[in-house]
């Protein structure tokens, strides 16, 4: 009996040592954490891109330019910084409908290091309010202003349930940089390993006009397919909450 208790131990032993490590990739591309920073996407052969600031000016061209190459990107949208988000909402729904996807950028892109846990929840909240009246959906992906997630910002969204992303490739639009010198930090980052997020916002005409159809060139000519954010770490049908809301039919503001 201890003999074959033995040779039972060493046997269960030994298949687990056989048995192959979980990949951590295949891991994230699983399940996205809440309330953990995600840098980059969780397999290769993928383009993530994504823009802040919005909605704006450009939003609905940005999204004629990414429509006619087929390509999908996700909106990190802003209740209050270039106006309104009510008064563009037909630009927010035409995204949506195009099947791009929608995420929080915050109400009023304010430096959340300095928020309290209660601010940093209205601030999301208000955004999920718009959202729900806009398209009836409330997102689950956010990115923070300024890449800020120290002090109650990430305890708050994983309590909230939002999925944090930052970025892997700078584009520095927002530092002045020209499209052809972003266009050199995509060129220095490669196309190889998993997938690029990128930082690149909306609401810079040249971002729009320039960088971008440069960007859809350089995923054609790299065989990469361009994806939401969601998408690029398996997690496409979680890109928003489960529930749908009744979409408001009246006037809103901010």
């Amino acid at each position: 009996m201890l003999a074959e208790t033995f040779i039972t131990a060493a046997f269960f032993a030994t298949s687990a040592l056989a048995a192959p490590a979980p990949n951590p990739v295949q891991l994230m591309s699983r399940a996205p954490q809440p309330g953990v920073v995600i840098r980059q996407c969780a397999q290769p052969g993928m383009l993530a891109l994504a823009y802040d600031d919005g909605p704006g000016q450009y939003t609905s061209r940005l999204v004629d330019i990414l429509d006619a190459a087929g390509a999908k990107a996700t909106f990190f949208m802003t209740g209050t910084l270039y106006g309104c988000i009510y008064n563009q909402a037909a630009a927010i729904k035409k995204a949506f409908a195009s099947g791009h996807q929608l995420a929080s950028h915050t109400w009023s892109h304010g430096h959340m290091n300095s928020f309290s846990a209660a601010q940093v929840a209205s601030e999301m909240t208000k955004v999920e309010t718009a959202f729900a009246n806009i398209i009836g959906k409330k997102p689950r992906y956010m990115r923070p202003p300024f890449l800020e997630t120290g002090n109650q910002v990430l305890p708050v969204l994983k309590s909230m349930g939002y999925k944090v992303i930052t970025d892997d490739v700078d584009s520095g639009d927002w530092n002045n940089q020209t499209p052809a010198q972003s266009e050199a930090k995509f060129m220095q980052a490669g196309a190889s390993g998993n997938g690029h997020i990128p930082l690149m916002h909306e609401v810079y005409q040249s971002t729009v006009e320039q960088l971008t159809p440069w960007l859809i060139n350089w995923a054609k000519q790299n065989n990469l397919k361009l994806v939401t954010v969601a998408e690029c770490l398996g997690d496409k049908d979680g890109m928003y909450q489960a529930q749908s809301f009744p979409v408001h039919q009246g006037s809103l503001s901010c």
